[in-house]
């Protein structure tokens, strides 16, 4: 498995530039998502979860630890808080849809019209695992999270390739709400339970909290600024 870590977080680069920047990455079901604070900083994953059932547990910790394989990088996606973060984030007001418009008619839109259905982000991130169990249990006669390593990989880059035939879930769409939602755990804020030890700020080299740094840029202009990263808990 050495030899696909690698190639597996090249969706790395793609947020770690966002996250460099200073910006969130885009929330794939809804233009606005509110997180669900939580005292201190990120944590391992919880012995119980707030929404979650253990199957979506399972599923959301086999994605996470394939998108985000322990290596020289980082610890893996559960070890970083992934799942701990989805989790907080499907039990919000967000994961409950209090921002979406869902009242219909919900037609089969373009995909640049964005999300075109009435289920809230927690009804389709489960409505999707159900139907992505079902899709490989009948092609690889296991669940998800039972998948040897590779077969994993397998099934996401067919999810996200859009061969996977799934019930009443486009495949396409759920990948990409789960990369987005995973993205998301990795490099948020570790006071939403997520990014543990801010651990994907040191690798991309992110200082925390922007504002803080502005006094700084004339002194280290062409120079590497080494720091420890802050959270919004340090400051809280």
């Amino acid at each position: 498995m050495a030899d696909n870590s690698l190639p597996r977080r090249r969706f790395l680069l793609r947020a770690g530039t966002a996250v460099a920047a200073g910006l969130a990455p885009a929330a794939t079901l809804a233009q606005t998502k509110p997180a669900a604070p939580a005292p201190g900083t990120g944590t391992s994953e919880p012995e119980s979860s707030l929404v979650l059932t253990s199957t979506e547990t399972a599923f959301f910790s086999a994605v996470a630890d394939c998108m985000i394989p322990a290596d020289e990088l980082s610890p893996s996606g559960t070890d970083c808080g992934v799942v701990t973060f989805i989790d907080r984030q499907l039990a919000s007001a967000w994961g409950g849809g209090a921002k979406m418009y869902r009242g219909g008619p919900f037609r089969k839109g373009k995909p640049e019209y964005g999300y075109q259905l009435s289920l809230t982000p927690k009804e389709f991130f489960s409505a999707g695992i159900v139907a992505v169990n079902a899709w490989t249990r009948k092609t690889m006669g296991k669940d998800f999270d039972a998948l040897a390593s590779q077969d994993r990989v397998n099934a996401l880059k067919g999810l996200e390739d859009g061969k996977a035939q799934l019930t009443g879930i486009n495949g396409k769409q759920f990948f990409e709400a789960l990369l987005d939602i995973v993205m998301e755990g990795f490099f948020a804020d570790p006071m939403y339970g997520g990014n543990k030890d801010k651990v994907a700020w040191k690798m991309v080299g992110f200082p925390g909290l922007p504002a803080l740094y502005k006094n700084l840029i004339v002194q280290y202009r062409g120079k590497k600024y080494d720091a420890e990263p802050k959270s919004i808990a340090d400051f809280s």
